[in-house]
């Protein structure tokens, strides 16, 4: 007996381990990518980190790799740092959200765009972390920029023992979004910490930062139907299309969106929510 309670210590101890060690794991992936790009270039780094089936806006959704490979090599200069990573208990999905700088002709480019990403990770077969989908949005030049990194206290400890799905409790999300407006659905289900990106402003860091923005725009939101929503015990994400119409019901805007969804006791919220438009090409 006392062998067996060794061993299951032993074993609980590196899990634990494993746990505490993914979010690092995932930051010295960041790390390498970034690298990569700088020595390689932007195709290259692109095709070597995203997975095989791994989604980019170019600006409507596609297979990164398949993109990067059909088009001329980009002479750009993109730099980034993650500053916020979450990995689901079963470590086999995870989410990085950071700052990034975009040259367009290179690093003595005088032209930068500065903005902030979001990267979905998946655990591949080999234990290596590959980006499932990758994108981001831009904003006018920070007053600072973080440096350091960190992860939500609770990373790796909800195990979902119930089997709580993402998919069908997030349903009450888009039924309220519909029926009552997104104001209401937001306030319901947005997390303390969630990070709520949208083009042209600069980051909205907690629920109370978000809902003042969403209340400012006074304006009607529509989520497509989901065609993609992934799980990994406490974790989850999902990306379509999303428009935005005025009072009157014009379209004024229409993108892609991206959520982050997790499970925090029997509840699943939204901890990350991007908005990535479509340009007007009339």
């Amino acid at each position: 007996m006392k062998e067996v309670a060794s061993i299951l210590i032993i074993l609980a101890g590196v899990l634990l381990s494993y746990a505490q060690n993914t979010p690092k794991k995932i930051y010295d992936t960041e790390r390498v990518f970034e690298k990569t790009v700088a020595e390689k270039g932007i195709n290259a780094g692109f095709i070597q980190y995203l997975a095989p089936d791994g989604i980019m806006f170019f600006p409507e959704a596609a297979n990164g790799r398949e993109w990067w490979k059909s088009n001329p090599a980009s002479p750009a200069l993109l730099k980034w740092n993650p500053i916020w990573i979450d990995v689901s208990s079963n470590g086999a999905l995870a989410y990085s959200i950071g700052n990034s700088v975009y040259r367009p002709k290179g690093k003595d480019d005088t032209t930068a765009f500065y903005g902030h990403y979001i990267s979905i990770w998946s655990r591949q077969m080999n234990g290596e972390y590959r980006a499932v989908l990758d994108t981001g949005i831009n904003h006018e030049k920070p007053v600072s920029s973080p440096i350091d990194w960190k992860s939500p206290a609770d990373t790796g400890k909800e195990k979902n023992a119930k089997k709580i799905s993402a998919a069908d409790s997030s349903v009450g999300f888009y039924q309220t979004a519909e029926q009552q407006g997104s104001d209401k659905a937001y306030k319901e289900y947005l997390a303390d910490d969630v990070y709520l990106l949208r083009e042209g402003k600069q980051p909205f860091i907690g629920k109370k930062a978000a809902l003042a923005f969403l209340k400012q725009g006074k304006s009607n939101i529509k989520f497509a139907r989901r065609k993609s929503f992934i799980e990994a015990a406490d974790l989850a994400h999902v990306f379509n299309i999303y428009t935005i119409a005025n009072k009157t019901g014009t379209e004024i805007e229409r993108g892609n969106f991206v959520q982050v969804w997790k499970l925090r006791g029997a509840k699943w919220q939204i901890v990350a929510d991007v908005f990535v438009p479509i340009p007007n090409r009339k």
